[in-house]
């Protein structure tokens, strides 16, 4: 699966030093990454097992669907800003709430001040 290739390239990216002051490990599935006794039931040994900071994702279907999951299911806060171009891109859903609009706003000035 593609998301394992590029899970094993940035492992190994961050092995080499070109991803630096970070851990990196992958493939984790969802709960292997988030819960370190799922982790530990399944044998898996990684140093960001049940420690995970951030969580990329795929595509952005898959992405979608663990913000809205998290949101919708989980009560989480969100906040969407896209990275990678001369300035931050606020992205918001249509069906966002006025406080995850404004977090997303805030997140988005933060970000771009840090130039």
């Amino acid at each position: 699966m593609q998301a394992t290739l590029d899970a094993a390239a940035l492992t190994k990216m961050c092995e080499r030093g070109q991803i630096r002051d970070c851990i990196i490990d992958g493939p984790l599935a969802l709960d292997n990454a988030v819960s370190k006794e799922a982790a530990k039931r399944k044998g898996i040994d990684s140093p960001v097992a049940g420690e995970a900071d951030i969580l990329l994702v795929p595509n952005i279907e898959a992405g979608n669907l663990l913000g809205k999951s998290l949101t919708y299911f989980a009560m989480a806060k969100s906040a969407g800003v896209i990275m990678g171009a001369k300035c931050p891109i606020v992205l918001v859903s249509r069906a966002d709430t006025h406080e995850s609009k404004l977090y997303s706003i805030a997140l988005g000035s933060i970000v771009a001040n840090l130039k």
